[in-house]
């Protein structure tokens, strides 16, 4: 398991690939982060599938509906783009192309994508499992999609 020092800004994902443990960022992205762990409280992320995988960019989910056209019941959040670049194993709100659309949908980078900097939401990075992360099933949707089978914050991990 990642060296967890700040357990409550830690997020655990279990996939049908292996374990990816992400490092949370309030301090970038305070409203996103709050979304994302609500979110993983109430188990809304469990069995959700990566719907997009593109094979040297990233790896998104988030969509509870598995097709990219979802998100949660709560409202959009406001934008909080941030100067944090878009670097392999970054995580990173997905959004619609209103700025302030993003919900419950996110990805994370396999390489530098640095093109995305300061128009979406960086929240976090991962700890833990990049290889993990790097093995998912890839495609567009893919024909045979990985999910995250949980999702928690690593303080509700007894």
């Amino acid at each position: 398991m990642a060296d967890t020092k700040d357990p409550e800004n830690t997020l655990i994902i279990d996939s049908t690939k292996g374990r990816i443990v992400i490092g949370l960022r309030p301090d970038l992205a305070p409203n996103h982060v709050a979304r994302i762990k609500t979110l993983a409280r109430a188990n809304f992320y469990d069995g959700v599938k990566f719907h997009r995988v593109i094979d040297g960019f990233m790896a998104q989910t988030g969509c509870p509906h598995g097709t990219g056209t979802g998100g949660s019941d709560h409202e959009n959040l406001t934008a909080e783009f941030n100067d944090e670049p878009h670097v392999r194993g970054v995580c990173s709100m997905a959004r619609a192309q209103a700025p302030n659309s993003a919900n419950s949908q996110f990805f994370i980078v396999f390489d530098d994508a640095t093109f995305l900097d300061r128009q979406y939401t960086v929240w976090g990075k991962v700890i833990e499992g990049m290889d993990v992360v790097d093995k998912i099933n890839k495609g567009e949707p893919p024909a045979s999609p990985d999910a995250m089978t949980t999702v928690r914050v690593a303080a509700d991990v007894g």
